[in-house]
């Protein structure tokens, strides 16, 4: 009963005037990011914030998560229209939407990935109602040991499903970690790593630092300029899916809001690993699973909702735990430290009201989503039609304004600028950005529940052990970490015929 309660004082605020601005332009902006190519949701996050630092907490956050979300059903106008996936996660929906196209159910297609969008996730939301107070609770039952155990089992995650290469993504790692350290010593109080350099005693920009790594290295990466797409808003009456494709549907979306949910909890899982498990689950269990690849709609509405229930659901082990599950999240984060507000037990004693106004506002962002999507495609494919050297000018621009007004400060441009030719050299050389951003962002924390922990057990490290929580957690992470050393080999293939 109290968090119902709480929901609705939760409601009461998000549904300001105010509150539902922000949130209706978080949707719109996120849904423009989500069409754009070369800016991605981690990037066109960290290239908003700065419009949101002159915003009190609860608006500043309900207009980044509503970004953030919108950004998911974005990429599914591309994928839908032009065969071209506008995020990762949208990839798999190219496959029968672009089909669905071809068949000229342009329209159908992306109602129902909008309409399966709402549905996944307005139901993970509801996950983070039921789960917000129990998992608080228990959070609050952990010391800095065991919270510091957690953040390594997270890091370790998204370090293993990072990219190929375990050691490739360790560095990104250790590289995200050691420019979480530039400043002052939280304890020694003395500089470190700052090169003499008085700019730096607080520390590097965490907005131009990922602005430049996600979003410069980006546009850098681009070897010649995409030809203008030529695409064709699909019009109004053909928006509307037939009874039957309505019935095909329903348990798509029942299949793909379980598959996205379940996997938006584990930290280092991504929406395309949802939406491509989900479309395999419409391949093993759908009754219409021999159309799949040639334009049935649960190869739309599967993907498309477990996209944006993984999306909602990832946010679960952030307002929770303090945890982030994806590079997305882990910027979300930072936007709520450069607030004052540390995701995690705490966020629900400190800031209750701020957090409940946040979870209610992922209702009302779901319904904005769906009324703005529809009927507003004709507005998502123009922007398709700006030639890619305008869009490219124009997105440059705003990441300079963005770093420039986060201190109004020249140095963060430049900033932006190296940390840009970094990013761009670590794509060269197929080392994974994602472990970076996270470490980038858990680094402090991580280093206070270390500090924490030390000065508990007055400098005996076998406090990490000695607890049987952070010990299970700390096993688990080296484990995770370790998991190739342990593959055994496989035995060699017998070159003889044995008949010979």
């Amino acid at each position: 009963m109290d968090t119902l309660t709480e929901l609705l004082g939760g409601f009461a605020a998000a549904m300001t005037w105010q509150n539902l601005i922000f949130a209706f332009l978080g949707c719109l902006l996120g849904t423009i990011i989500g069409v754009l190519p070369g800016v991605g949701p981690v990037a066109g996050v960290a290239l908003l914030i700065p419009l949101t630092l002159n915003l009190d907490p609860t608006g500043s956050i309900i207009m980044l998560c509503a970004i953030f979300y919108g950004t998911q059903y974005g990429g599914t106008i591309t994928s839908v229209l032009l065969n071209t996936p506008g995020e990762a996660s949208s990839a798999i929906t190219t496959i029968d939407g672009y089909a669905m196209t071809k068949l000229g159910r342009a329209g159908a297609a992306l109602t129902l990935a909008a309409v399966g969008s709402f549905v996944g996730g307005t139901i993970a939301t509801i996950g983070l109602v039921a789960a917000a107070k129990p998992l608080g609770e228990l959070g609050l039952l952990v010391g800095p040991p065991e919270f510091f155990a957690l953040m390594v089992v997270g890091i370790s995650l998204l370090v293993a499903l990072a990219g190929k290469s375990m050691v490739k993504a360790l560095i990104s790692g250790a590289l995200g970690l050691l420019i979480s350290m530039v400043g002052i010593d939280p304890v020694a109080g003395a500089p470190r790593f700052t090169f003499g350099m008085d700019r730096l005693l607080d520390g590097v920009s965490f907005v131009a630092v990922i602005v430049g790594v996600f979003g410069l290295s980006e546009i850098l990466s681009y070897r010649k300029n995409a030809e203008t797409p030529l695409v064709h808003a699909p019009g109004m009456r053909s928006l509307l899916p037939t009874r039957a494709e309505w019935r095909r549907s329903a348990p798509a979306m029942a299949r793909g809001t379980g598959v996205g949910f379940g996997l938006g909890l584990i930290p280092g899982m991504t929406g395309s690993v949802s939406s491509l498990l989900s479309y395999a689950a419409e391949k093993k269990f759908s009754r219409f699973r021999h159309q799949l690849g040639k334009g049935a709609v649960e190869g739309v509405a599967g993907p498309e909702t477990a996209n944006n229930a993984h999306a909602n659901a990832a946010l679960i082990p952030l307002f929770t735990l303090g945890i982030p599950a994806s590079p997305t999240i882990a910027v979300l984060m930072g936007a709520f430290l450069q607030q004052g507000l540390t995701p995690g037990p705490s966020l629900f004693t400190e800031h209750s009201d701020i957090a409940w106004a946040i979870i209610a506002s992922l209702f009302i962002g779901n319904l904005l989503l769906l009324l703005l999507n529809v009927p507003l495609v004709g507005l998502w494919t123009s922007i398709l039609r700006v030639p890619t050297p305008i869009l490219t000018a124009l997105i440059l621009l705003f990441m300079v304004i963005g770093a420039y007004t986060i201190n109004f400060s020249v140095f963060d441009v430049f900033v932006m600028i190296g940390f840009g030719l970094l990013g761009l050299a670590l794509r060269n050389l197929d080392i994974p950005l994602a472990p970076m951003v996270l470490t980038l962002v858990l680094g402090p924390l991580m280093e206070r529940s270390l500090r924490e922990s030390l000065e508990i057990s007055q400098g005996d490290f076998s406090v990490f052990v000695n607890r049987p929580i952070s010990a299970v957690l700390i096993g688990l992470g080296v484990l995770i970490i370790c998991s190739p050393l342990l593959k055994f080999r496989k035995p060699k293939a017998l070159t003889e015929d044995p008949e010979a």
